[in-house]
């Protein structure tokens, strides 16, 4: 006897049965085209974890104090900006996302917790290494955040058009947990929406930046500028115009000028090359100083990865040894730097591994080689002999245009490389930027030609260059002169929607509190709220960058003193001009 309730299902079976027949296949199919993208995407993304992962994890109890911290100002800004968030559009690649992406999703999450419109960063994760999108947001954090896997927020939309307001997607069990849209780095650029706040006016401002910037430990001579990015206008100056040594904020202008000459996604190529007949094998400088031995490149160009290339390549010519040599005239001029031998950066050669660092680090000062090109050179002959390829005592040399390129390794995109440089004042990609901008402009490459191109390449977006003189592109040498007008325009110019392949010397800008060179700093003050390039010489102090105010605007600032005599109490002074300048509502 059949059970009353199972009369349907049974009378339903032989459809289901001729459903499931139809649909296996197709879902076979699926399964086979999807599985292998899964597997590259998980390759793609979890060396990019574990690097996030690796260098999150020392700074969590840091955080959790800087979080305490923080945290009136993220109440602030949060009420202060929330109005205006909920009216901006949901980012187009999040709609384009399909619903069976909930990880993807989900990326979004971790930028909803963090304060919005500029603290698109939160305790822990800000200090992960890796390239930003164009909204300001690092792509190493999203892909963090896509891990944690939380739930709650908003639907993007999936209900539109229902009046479901119970925080549940409305998609069967299973679908993507809402996930709340992320407020951008640079809300608010470019609006005609009217729904930001009128500029703070000049005599209040003046009120507040005035008394903070006569600080006797600011030293005999100062200047500043405050700048209304959305806008351009400036709001505050002193002595605008007046230039004064940079120190490394001129590695703000660097990076403009070489993105400005190469764009974004240009990359630096290093090569191996044999030339006919004589089995001379050069190793050719492409100019990257990011190349590296170490044996995780952490995404970054690999010698090793290069040296297993060629030795495959001179396998299938049955070429056991060769005489090696190695190339460095991409770049001409001199190798050292006016300032002379010194840990801050090693001589200027167009091919390196680790920057010459001899002490196994990757940002700072540290111990370099005198040789940069020999060294690196040597290490490639020993990568190669591993592989049963003999070589000879390495040389200089110059590959011909017969030479046959057998391998070639390329850096990250320029982006990459501006926010490393940025981030970590790191002098030796400074340096190469310079001379690569001079190469990009059909100027000799030297260090008197890289700073022509940077002053040439500023000139040609309309930037204010009167007074302004380089002397090189890290700011090492005290000949350099710029200006706070120069500055702040520079900041505005890499916001202006019209540039977006200057946005990364917005977003590699450090961190207050948390990355770089402020990552000590801040940490009972404007945490995650300041963005600026420091700027430290002898009886130098320099503070450039960008902060959300306490109305939610996107102000750029610059700072420069000279002739302090305290490096510590001149950096905590513009340390303190910065923080009253994100507390203002002026």
């Amino acid at each position: 006897m059949v059970v009353p309730e199972l009369r349907p299902w049974r009378a339903a079976r032989p459809r289901v049965a001729r459903l499931a027949r139809t649909v296996r296949p197709r879902l076979t199919r699926a399964t086979a085209t999807v599985k292998p993208q899964l597997g590259r995407a998980r390759a793609a993304v979890r060396p990019q974890l574990e690097r996030a992962t690796a260098t999150v994890k020392p700074q969590l109890a840091r955080a959790g104090r800087a979080t305490a911290a923080v945290k009136p100002r993220v109440a602030r800004i949060t009420q202060a900006v929330g109005p205006k968030l909920s009216g901006l559009p949901m980012p187009k690649t999040l709609k384009a996302l399909p619903l069976s992406m909930p990880k993807t999703l989900r990326t979004w999450q971790y930028t909803a917790g963090a304060a919005t419109a500029g603290l698109a960063l939160t305790a822990g994760v800000v200090t992960a290494a890796g390239p930003w999108d164009s909204s300001g947001q690092r792509t190493a954090e999203r892909d963090w955040a896509g891990a944690q896997e939380r739930p709650g927020g908003t639907d993007h939309g999936r209900n539109s058009g229902t009046s479901d307001t119970s925080g549940t997607s409305g998609t069967s069990a299973g679908a993507p947990a809402p996930a709340p849209s992320a407020a951008s780095v640079l809300t608010g650029l470019g609006s005609t929406t009217g729904t930001l706040k009128a500029a703070p006016g000049a005599e209040a401002l003046a009120a507040v930046l005035d008394p903070l910037l006569r600080n006797p430990a600011l030293g005999t001579r100062r200047t500043a500028a405050v700048v209304d990015v959305a806008t351009g206008n400036r709001l505050y100056g002193l002595g605008a115009g007046e230039a004064l040594v940079p120190a490394s904020t001129t590695k703000i202008a660097t990076a403009v000028a070489a993105l400005s000459a190469m764009g974004a996604d240009h990359r630096l190529t290093t090569r191996a090359a044999l030339e006919p007949d004589t089995n001379e094998l050069v190793l050719v400088g492409g100019g990257d100083p990011t190349l590296t031995a170490r044996t995780d490149p952490e995404g970054w160009a690999s010698l090793r990865t290069l040296a297993d290339s060629t030795a495959a390549a001179l396998d299938k010519r049955g070429v056991r040894q060769v005489t090696l040599s190695y190339d460095t005239t991409l770049y001409d001029g001199q190798e050292l730097h006016p300032i002379g031998v010194n840990d801050n950066l090693a001589p200027v050669s167009a091919l390196m591994t680790d920057e010459a660092r001899t002490d196994g680090s990757t940002s700072g000062p540290a111990p370099r080689v005198t040789d940069p090109a020999a060294d690196a050179t040597r290490t490639f002959a020993a990568l190669l002999e591993k592989h049963g390829i003999r070589t000879s005592s390495p040389g200089p040399s110059k590959a011909t245009g017969r030479a046959t390129t057998l391998a070639t390794v390329s850096s990250p995109p320029l982006s990459d490389l501006v926010e490393r440089m940025l981030t970590n004042s790191d002098n030796d990609l400074a340096e190469a930027l310079a001379r690569q901008t001079a190469l990009a402009t059909d100027v000799r490459p030297d260090f008197a030609g890289g700073a022509r191109a940077i002053h040439t390449q500023l000139g040609k977006l309309g930037l204010p260059m009167s007074g302004v003189r380089f002397a090189d592109g890290s700011g090492l040498n005290r000949a350099g002169l710029l200006t706070p007008d120069l500055l702040t325009a520079l900041l505005a110019k890499a916001a202006d929607p019209s540039h977006p392949e200057l946005r990364p010397a917005l977003t590699g800008l450090p961190v207050a509190g948390f990355t770089g060179t402020l990552s000590a700093r801040y940490t009972d003050g404007a945490a995650g709220i300041v963005r600026a390039k420091t700027g430290t010489l002898t009886g130098v102090n320099a503070l450039a960058g960008t902060v959300v105010d306490r109305d939610g605007r996107l102000l750029a600032f610059a700072f420069l003193a000279a002739h302090t005599t305290s490096p510590t109490e001149a950096q905590a002074a513009l340390d303190r001009t910065a923080t009253a300048l994100a507390a203002c509502g002026c």
